[in-house]
């Protein structure tokens, strides 16, 4: 970002100039202290809360706009995985030196396209100066009926394991889109880079996939911090184990042309994370039912394994062959 010359305006010029005309009715018009939201009876509330930071989420050069689609996605990613329909969210927007107003104008376009493609509009939220990278965290709620929130620990031993879309893209497109391109990249077609940049950068939330899984699913979570290591927390939560067949893991032409191009990169694509797809496990009875829910959204379903007894146990294998992971997945601290 670069510094504009003329004058900037202050933080409620800025609030009801970029983001009061993208709040919903909950909002207030962004003049109160606070949001409101008024769920349906006989619905709970889901809340959910995810920070992203310059350098650590994305790249201080990134498009403002795809900044601001990516952090609302991940939230969103969140309540889907919870059979959660969206219903509002809040930001706090903390704005580093030398930040523009054309950047934030551009920031707040890509954040209306995103609650408005997934009906969750802005509530409210605060918007600070830091000293710091550019940084921001989004609470978003949702709401399900009462007692159906899919939760990590509902699996259960003999269940279909599954995951919705492909696996890796995410990961291959940091790598992609990041400052320093590898070597393989280079062996890419102009389109598989590009689709694997976007996944990167535009996460899909499956939204869409949300009653299907209330409706059938035993367990879920979102993937983001890699495949690998996102089932080993879905299985501590449920107290169980599981059989994962790899070569099932369902991958793009895009991701499939990278590992071609260097075969160490499918550890990357199982435990590299930034997928948000969904992880989840049904009953043999019900899923079926779970994979038309799927596809009737659009959405495809893949099973890669099963649920087992052997608690925290989970047994890879690849071309026939047990496989280990030094590292499942993406960890901050």
């Amino acid at each position: 970002m670069t510094v504009e010359t003329r004058e900037r305006p202050g933080e409620f010029e800025l609030i009801a100039r970029h983001f009061a005309p993208i709040a919903g009715p909950g909002g207030l018009g962004l003049v109160d202290d606070a949001g409101l939201l008024r769920p349906a009876r006989g619905y709970e509330i889901v809340v959910t809360a995810d920070a992203v930071v310059a350098g650590v989420h994305f790249f201080p050069d990134d498009p403002p706009g795809s900044i601001a689609r990516k952090a609302l996605a991940v939230n969103l990613s969140d309540l889907a995985a919870k059979g959660a329909r969206p219903e509002g969210f809040v930001l706090a927007l903390a704005l580093p030196k030398g930040w523009t107003e054309s950047w934030l104008a551009a920031f707040a376009a890509g954040l209306k396209q995103a609650a408005d493609e997934a009906g969750c509009p802005l509530i409210g939220g605060d918007t600070v100066s830091t000293p710091g990278p550019l940084t921001l965290s989004i609470t978003a709620f949702g709401s399900v009926p009462a007692g159906r929130m899919v939760l990590r620990s509902g699996a259960k031993p003999g269940d279909v394991l599954a995951v919705s879309g492909t696996i890796g893209d995410g990961a291959l497109g940091l790598k992609v889109h990041g400052p320093a391109a590898p070597s393989w990249a280079a062996g890419l077609s102009e389109g598989h880079r590009a689709a694997l940049a976007d996944r990167y950068l535009h996460p899909q939330p499956r939204l869409r996939l949300a009653a299907g899984l209330q409706a059938h699913a035993s367990a879920a979570m979102d993937v983001s911090d890699g495949l690998v290591g996102d089932l080993a927390k879905l299985l501590k939560a449920s107290g169980a184990g599981a059989e994962v067949d790899l070569d099932a893991v369902p991958l793009s032409e895009a991701a499939r042309a990278a590992i071609m191009a260097d075969p160490a990169l499918a550890e990357l694509a199982w435990t590299g994370g930034d997928d948000y797809e969904i992880l989840c496990t049904a009953s043999p009875g019900e899923y079926p039912a779970l994979v038309a829910a799927a596809a009737a959204a659009g959405i495809a379903l893949t099973t890669i394994g099963v649920v087992t007894g052997a608690a925290g146990v989970v047994q890879y294998r690849e071309k026939g062959r047990a496989r280990g992971f030094a590292a499942g997945s993406f960890a901050h601290f």
